[in-house]
């Protein structure tokens, strides 16, 4: 049953005003607005958590990770049902999600019971050392304190409410306030009524966890920039990420913002696997950028591709591909205008040649396919920017100098992908380095939607694609972005913390 109150510290808290959700289909419901008072509230509340939640056993941690996905388990038809609505996604899809979310809770909880994530070091005293002895000297990972968390509009439940930013603060020993995305308030409640019912269950303090519906820019404001908030986790739109980014840096207390702000994916055919298999590309490309309304932030939405009549071929092949794909219902009013803006935005550009159009209006998206040259590319920047929905440009160029030019003139990316077969190589040796500086992620003969939730994986890259290029919002390296080293010089063990035995 829906409240549409926040969750603040244990309690269900109205406000004087409210917003109405703005299902893709069925019921309409009224949630609280949350507002800066609301916020404090939170935020002070997970300070207080933090005394107890940040020097709690790593087994405690992992039982309420483990008891959050179970009870998310729990409502798993509720959440269907409710996500299926405000957001138009496919029932297939969000129970898809729904264990991607639980599978990730229970992953973090194994991996911080082994203990590894700590990196413990210890250097013996070596008293007789000359000319200085050295001290004895230990390092271990330690949780920074409450964190600020944003949910996101395409994922209401792996990067939202008890997603990946969510529970790699958990992990750590920091407690987490969200701020609820305005796509999907009643799945994002449900997921907290999950939460809280962990909380309670295992007598764990309440101010551990939050969670804030609605408001205006400065319910967002007001929590970055809250004194005791010491990082922030962001998936979201550049402008709203750099925003906050911003936000963060101008603080008495500058924090790191830990934003994923999206990407255009690159894909790079190299020739002989477009002679080889081109066809097959072709396919599996429309599929990766068709998939969920292209809303994705892997979405490939460029293929740089050799001029040849193997090229031709696969521009063919694409364009065949992708004609028969139908309207699908995107997240958001706001995404679908958004999606028609950056069609318009690259259908404007000098030398583009338009291979495939369509007609998509309200809340649908239809898939669009342009060309260009990597002349063209090179001069026009914004050919470069994100579309986020299942639009593909065809980047031709004129030799594989031209392509290592395109490489070179690529923003930060989350990924990149290499098409190649065997007599590749030596182009294949080429890009490495470059796509290396480039992305977060590089794949060779694949599409990167989907992104694997694992000790080895990486979601993050140079900026744009993420304010923060060290780190990952996915996976189990995630986890150190909420901790911080910290050295104990001579410390008697009795006073050393309990992770160290």
């Amino acid at each position: 049953m829906l409240t549409g109150k926040h969750l603040i510290a244990g309690n269900w808290v109205a406000g004087d005003a409210t917003f109405k959700s703005e299902p893709a289909h069925g019921d309409v419901h009224e949630f609280a607005v949350g507002t800066p008072a609301h916020v404090d509230t939170a935020v002070k509340a997970a300070e207080e958590a933090f005394w107890s939640f940040g020097y709690s056993s790593r087994a405690e941690r992992a039982a309420l990770l483990n008891a959050i996905a179970d009870e998310i388990e729990a409502r798993g038809a509720e959440i269907t049902a409710i996500g299926t609505s405000e957001t138009g996604l496919p029932e297939a899809r969000l129970e898809g999600e729904r264990g991607r979310t639980t599978g990730q809770l229970r992953l973090f909880a194994s991996h911080i019971e082994k203990g590894d994530y700590l990196d413990r070091r210890h250097d013996e005293a070596l008293p007789d050392r000359a000319p200085l002895p050295r001290p004895d000297l230990r390092m271990m990972q330690r949780p920074i304190g409450p964190v600020a968390v944003f949910g996101a509009s395409n994922f209401p439940l792996a990067f939202s409410t008890a997603g990946g930013d969510t529970a790699a603060a958990l992990a750590a020993g920091c407690p987490v306030v969200v701020k609820g995305h305005s796509a999907h308030p009643g799945t994002g409640e449900i997921v907290a009524q999950a939460v809280d019912a962990a909380l309670n269950k295992l007598g764990m303090h309440p101010g551990i966890f939050s969670l804030i519906q609605g408001g205006k820019r400065d319910v967002g404001q007001s929590l970055v920039q809250h004194p005791l908030i010491k990082a922030v986790g962001f998936t979201g739109s550049l402008a709203g990420g750099r925003a906050l980014f911003d936000l963060c840096a101008q603080r008495p207390e500058p924090i790191p913002f830990f934003g994923e702000l999206g990407s255009v994916n690159p894909m790079f055919l190299l020739p002989e696997a477009v002679k080889a298999r081109g066809e097959a590309i072709a396919k599996g490309w429309a599929g990766s950028l068709t998939m969920g309304a292209g809303q994705f932030c892997t979405n490939p939405g460029i293929s740089v591709i050799i001029d040849s009549p193997e090229a031709d071929a696969f521009v063919e092949a694409a364009t065949a591909a992708l004609s028969p794909v139908g309207a699908q219902t995107m997240l958001t009013d706001g995404i679908a205008q958004a999606y028609r803006a950056g069609r318009d935005r690259v259908a404007g550009v000098t030398g583009i040649q338009e291979l495939l159009t369509s007609t998509c209006d309200l809340r649908n998206a239809t898939p669009y396919l342009f060309a260009t040259t990597g002349k063209e590319w090179l001069d026009n920047e914004i050919l470069g920017e994100e579309v986020f929905g299942p639009l593909g440009l065809i980047v031709r160029v004129s030799d594989f100098d031209e392509m290592m030019k395109v490489a070179r003139s690529l923003h930060g990316q989350l990924t990149c992908t290499l098409h190649l077969d065997a007599g590749d190589t030596a182009h294949g040796r080429a890009l490495m380095p470059v796509l290396e500086r480039k992305a977060g992620r590089v794949l060779a003969n694949g599409f990167p939607t989907g992104v694997e939730v694992a000790d080895s994986m990486v979601h993050g890259g140079p900026y744009p694609a993420s304010t923060n290029f060290g780190a990952t919002s996915v996976g189990t390296l995630s986890i150190r972005r909420f901790l911080r080293p910290v050295c104990y010089q001579n410390m008697p063990a009795d006073l050393l913390p309990d992770d160290f035995n």
